[in-house]
């Protein structure tokens, strides 16, 4: 927090200077202002949004430096923000005549040429004058080209240019961040990989080369090589909070959840809480079967994001595999809550209530899930499946042919009406419904044996079966 005393005399200090230049506009002063005065006024009043004092100040200042590149520039930026384009692309035409080399010169030109759409002028400006600069000018253009690329929506331009700022800047923090994402999103993560091995070749103790790296493999799918890289980046900075969110996250691709827990824990000791870290460690329990705990960190995710309707879902998936049908109900309701438009959540509502064998409640969710999703086969499935269950036969052949309506034919919906038909006692027809599935979608038999066994037990559905298993082997 600054010091009182010390704002109280910024501001005395700027009301004297602007009496002085009243003096000087009103030609009565004895005195000369100095250029960097003239600037201090030129951006008192461009801050404060007085763009015609601004100005005015810029052409009084110009009488007395009339060569001045940083009151030339001051003038362009204010005609640019009040986009007056062309008179300020005028004013930077006389700086290019008294300084060739002028970066912010050229990057207030670049943006001129964005505002306006311009990005094909843009990015050859940048490119012809990226030669002119050394050092940190020559980074902070090339920076400035990789976002004009990225407007102009040439994202492999963006990754080429980056790519040229480290050739020359390995540490440039910027470009390291910026080409982590550019490598993934357009694919070229194998270079990304030569890149950040042979800067760390050269500097071993760049922590973000190698969390690069490793963002790199992991994209590649090469998690163990990931992981490596990770150890490195938290080896050399070990607040590096990024490195052990993805470094958990190759671990559970590997289903080393054990290890993915450990590396979830020391996120938390070094960084604030967050929805995501509990739900990674809820997803790892859930998956070692402890789904009490699992339990517990999906609820402190929820306790982070509320309306997160997905989190209190995964809560209901835990009680279902414990059987515990109730609370799993309990947890799917809110998610439903939450969110209305889900068909997930209305099936497993009601295929819990189904397991509860209230099963008229339980139909009443399927059609919901229907509702919102007609055009999708899973809905219908459930419906169906549910109506079979419920002894509904005639109602759920009905649904079937809405279903394909819907949906195209599909061999769930032979299966499915096969075992309407037997339990109907029309067995002919049913063969041949059953037929159709196998033909189609042998590997949708389970359904079929499932949900009524006694059907094995006769021969020609047996027959069948053996025929169509033998023919795809």
């Amino acid at each position: 927090m600054l010091d009182d005393d010390f704002l109280d005399d910024e501001l005395s200090s700027m009301e004297e200077l602007l009496g002085r230049y009243e003096e000087v506009k009103q030609g009565t002063a004895s005195y000369l202002l100095q250029e960097e005065e003239f600037e201090q006024i030129i951006e008192f009043y461009f801050q404060g949004s007085n763009e015609e004092q601004a100005l005015l100040a810029c052409e009084i200042a110009a009488t007395y430096y009339p060569f001045s590149g940083d009151i030339l520039l001051l003038k362009a930026e204010i005609l640019t923000q009040a986009q007056k384009y062309g008179q300020a692309l005028n004013i930077l035409d006389e700086i290019d005549q008294l300084d060739q080399c002028s970066l912010d010169a050229v990057l207030l030109r670049s943006d001129i040429f964005l505002s306006q759409y311009k990005y094909d002028q843009a990015a050859a400006l940048l490119e012809q004058k990226a030669d002119d600069f050394v050092g940190k000018d020559r980074t902070e253009l090339l920076l400035e080209l990789a976002d004009v690329y990225d407007e102009a929506e040439d994202f492999e331009a963006v990754f080429d240019t980056l790519k040229r700022i480290l050739q020359v800047d390995r540490r440039n923090e910027e470009a390291l961040q910026k080409l982590c994402f550019w490598a993934d999103f357009t694919g070229r993560n194998k270079e990304s990989i030569t890149l950040h091995a042979s800067i760390i070749d050269e500097d071993p103790y760049n922590a973000l080369a190698w969390f690069n790296l490793g963002s790199a493999y992991q994209s590649e799918k090469l998690y163990e090589k990931a992981i490596d890289a990770y150890e490195f980046c938290v080896a050399i900075d070990e607040k590096f909070e990024f490195a052990y969110r993805n470094m958990a996250d190759a671990y559970m691709r590997v289903k080393w959840y054990e290890r993915a827990l450990e590396v979830l824990e020391k996120h938390l000791e070094i960084a604030k809480p967050e929805d995501v870290i509990y739900e990674a460690m809820g997803f790892c329990y859930e998956k070692q079967k402890n789904f009490t705990k699992a339990r517990y960190y999906y609820r402190q995710a929820s306790q982070l994001s509320p309306e997160d309707d997905s989190i209190f879902y995964k809560i209901g998936e835990t009680y279902t595999r414990e059987k515990q049908w109730e609370k799993a109900v309990k947890a799917y309701s809110v998610a439903l809550h939450l969110n209305r438009e889900n068909a997930s959540y209305c099936m497993a509502i009601g295929n819990c209530l189904m397991e509860m064998n209230v099963k008229n409640e339980a139909l009443i969710c399927f059609l919901n899930a229907v509702r919102l999703k007609p055009n999708n086969k899973s809905t219908w499935v459930a419906l169906i499946k549910g109506l079979y269950l419920s002894g509904f036969y005639e109602e759920a052949l009905t649904q079937i042919e809405l279903a394909k309506e819907n949906c195209d034919d599909k061999p769930d919906f032979h299966y499915l009406k096969s075992l309407c038909l037997f339990d109907l006692g029309k067995s002919k027809e049913a063969l041949v419904h059953l037929e159709a599935g196998l033909k189609t979608g042998l590997k949708k038999l389970k359904m079929f044996t499932e949900l009524n066994p006694e059907n094995l037990k006769r021969t020609a559905v047996n027959d069948l079966i053996t025929y169509y298993k033998k023919k795809q082997n």
